[in-house]
């Protein structure tokens, strides 16, 4: 065994005997540890964006993608907006403790379920080293110690944003143990890792599909599998042009290096006309390439006015995350639904239309995380949902769905207060 090994097993027992302590914890106390990270985004910025600048030069040095290295990217603004988003679940009401369902039974027990937390969570994840900050604090507040493994390219961010973490909550009573941070970039302890279950009682991976299938696929835990985002959003005959076009520029160009924005855009044949060059129009001042069908080029081209390119079958299902959009014309909701079905990932989807019978078919039959109706898809985030931040974006269907806040990372048990009742 290596001595990294030895240390990532040393943190595994100081991360669960954290959680027995974590799990008892007072809501003020855990409030005020999350208060403390606030406040020291602020105070450690520039120690946290010289670390940054590090990474993003290695980055540059390597040839990472525009994309990759807006994702790895902090400033003054982004640092400002996590410090928001933790004082928003401090904000929150702690789940921890929550008795619901409770009933008197016909033999006088009084049985209820009561929120606990899960125990150890393990994330592995890459690039956006904000995702150090926001797994921490929700795992905090809902009583849940964390195991981070972020990626190499952000190594230098997220040793100095885990190891701010981890002096905020100590000055608040919060063992530091319930943070652990593996700055090792040995791969192998990515394997290690996964065969912890003594040890985490949950793996979160965030990150690109491979990462994903890999963690899926090898964890000896229960894993939250999720954040591939192949969003459609489709535009149907009945849909109000101007807010199509503003809804699908959003959810394109807004941030389109994030798993909720637009990859594909599905127009209906009777509105193309009308609306295709209106999106094009506004697509291409931003720099979008479209990868189109034969009908799309038909109303759209040959012109030099827009940057377009046939579309090929790999780009249905494509999650490009950059300004690349695939574009497909169809004659009915029914044509649209099926290519969904199809191609969809299970994690965004919308329809813009004016038509309420079609809009509600579209919010049932679509099988997503999340589903809009006239709205960008690039609301698909738990800040949005309210939940302060997010773990991740799971496409699972048991445990969690879609953005995951502080109930998903509890579990219950049952409560039975009896006085005497034995069973016949």
């Amino acid at each position: 065994m290596t001595t990294a090994t030895t240390d990532l097993d040393a943190k595994g027992k100081a991360a669960r005997a954290a959680a027995r302590k974590l799990a008892r914890l007072s809501s003020s106390v855990k409030d005020q540890a999350l208060f403390n990270i606030a406040d020291a985004l602020k105070t450690q910025e520039e120690k946290i964006l010289a670390a940054n600048a590090k990474d993003i030069q290695a980055g540059k040095d390597r040839g990472l993608s525009e994309a990759l290295l807006d994702r790895l990217m902090l400033n003054a603004s982004r640092l400002e907006s996590m410090a928001e988003d933790v004082r928003s679940v401090a904000a929150l009401p702690d789940p921890i403790g929550e008795t619901f369902e409770q009933r008197i039974m016909p033999n006088g027990l009084q049985v209820g379920r009561r929120r606990v937390p899960l125990g150890v969570i393990g994330a592995i994840y890459e690039s956006r080293p904000n995702v150090t900050v926001d797994i921490s604090v929700l795992c905090l507040k809902s009583g849940n110690a964390v195991i981070l493994r972020g990626g190499s390219e952000a190594i230098h961010s997220n040793t100095v944003l885990a190891r701010v973490v981890r002096d905020s909550i100590a000055g608040a009573g919060v063992p530091q143990d319930a943070v652990q941070f593996i700055d090792s970039p040995d791969r192998a302890l990515v394997e290690r890792m996964l065969s912890m279950k003594e040890y985490i009682d949950l793996m979160i991976p965030r990150g690109g599909a491979d990462l994903i299938r890999y963690v899926g696929e090898n964890a000896r835990m229960p894993v939250i599998t999720g954040g591939i985002g192949v969003c459609h959003t489709y535009v149907d005959k009945d849909a109000n042009v101007e807010n199509a076009v503003a809804i699908a520029y959003n959810a394109k160009v807004q941030r389109p290096t994030v798993c909720n924005a637009l990859d594909t855009l599905l127009v209906h044949s009777e509105i193309a006309p009308r609306y295709l060059p209106a999106i094009a129009q506004e697509w291409t001042k931003a720099g979008v390439e479209m990868h189109c069908d034969s009908r799309a080029l038909s109303i759209l081209g040959p012109s030099e006015a827009f940057n377009l390119k046939p579309a090929t079958e790999d780009d249905w299902g494509m999650e490009f995350l950059s300004l690349t959009a695939a574009v497909k014309v169809v004659d009915s909701l029914d044509e649209a639904l099926e290519h969904i079905e199809r191609y969809g990932s299970g994690h965004s989807e919308a329809i813009i239309t004016e038509n309420y019978s079609k809009a509600m078919r579209f919010l049932d039959d679509v099988d997503a995380a999340a589903v809009f109706v006239n709205a960008s898809t690039r609301f698909t985030d738990g800040s949005q949902f309210g939940l302060g931040a997010e773990v991740a974006i799971s496409t699972n269907k048991m445990h969690a769905r879609g953005p995951m806040g502080l109930r998903e990372l509890t579990s219950y048990k049952w409560t039975v207060l009896g006085n005497g009742q034995v069973r016949s």
